[in-house]
């Protein structure tokens, strides 16, 4: 099936293009490749596939073009709409214990009729019309929850993280660039616990040891796997690559690029 007449749209409120996914959002990809990362999976989201996101998770996606051309669908869950729905329908609250950030859905008429049927919603400025956005929401998350009953629990838990063990969350999303805060919540923590307990457990300030373990992971991925600087130093966490080479001469007495051409000298 072909999606000529998709342009990429979201439905819902607009959430931070940050790392830490704040709600639940429904993804469709009509054209292109996405590739997704948790911390600990990779996922791979083809055209005309889709999958769920959830919410108070780690996770980060890249998008390739096909022929030139990506569009994609995106639904925003949010808590508010959720809780109407809840109220409407008579849902009960329900406890999630699927760890994964990336829920891939499996390929259903319903689904892509819903995706075609949004064409006729488009306004003059070729987005949907804001009249319309949470009656298509319902009619999606009716459909889910129709064809995937095992999604009931992770939409309708609305409780917030529990704490965790935070050395093993530490060293498996350490590559993920966001702030203290978040992480402490992640790990079912204040601010003021999180960072008692890390310094408990690292013996160093979360700030520093973000940085020590990030770079640690760029020298072992350019003189060992041969990557380059430009293709690492976003992944890691580092914001540009003028603050990725700042870091890692000041611990390394040489800047990136140059520890790459010595591994290229060697052969």
């Amino acid at each position: 099936m072909r999606y000529t007449e998709i342009k990429s749209c979201y439905l819902g409120p607009e959430i931070s293009p940050e790392q830490f996914v704040p709600e639940h959002f429904f993804l469709f990809l009509a054209k292109g490749l996405i590739t997704g990362y948790d911390g600990s999976k990779k996922y791979e989201l083809k055209s005309g596939e889709s999958c769920i996101v959830k919410k108070n998770h780690l996770a980060r996606y890249h998008k390739q073009k096909y022929n030139g051309d990506f569009e994609k669908v995106v639904v925003i869950f949010d808590k508010a709409f959720l809780k109407t729905f809840q109220d409407k329908h008579q849902i009960k609250i329900s406890t999630s214990e699927e760890e994964d950030a990336f829920i891939l859905l499996k390929k259903d008429s319903m689904i892509t009729n819903f995706i075609s049927s949004l064409s006729a919603y488009y306004n003059d400025e070729g987005k949907i019309d804001e009249k319309f956005s949470n009656i298509k929401r319902e009619e999606l998350l009716l459909i889910l929850l129709q064809k995937q009953p095992e999604l009931y629990p992770i939409f309708f838990d609305f409780g917030h993280p529990e704490k965790i063990n935070l050395e093993e969350f530490m060293n498996r999303n350490y590559k993920f660039n966001v702030s203290i805060e978040r992480f402490a919540y992640l790990t079912g923590r204040s601010i003021s616990a999180f960072k008692r307990d890390f310094k408990d457990i690292f013996h160093d300030t979360p700030s520093r040891w973000l940085v020590k373990k990030r770079l640690e992971e760029a020298y072992f991925l350019i003189e060992r796997k041969g990557k380059k600087p430009t293709d690492i130093y976003i992944d890691l966490g580092f914001e540009d690559l003028s603050h990725f080479s700042f870091a890692f001469k000041k611990k390394y007495g040489l800047v990136p690029s140059l520890l790459k051409n010595q591994v290229l000298s060697r052969g």
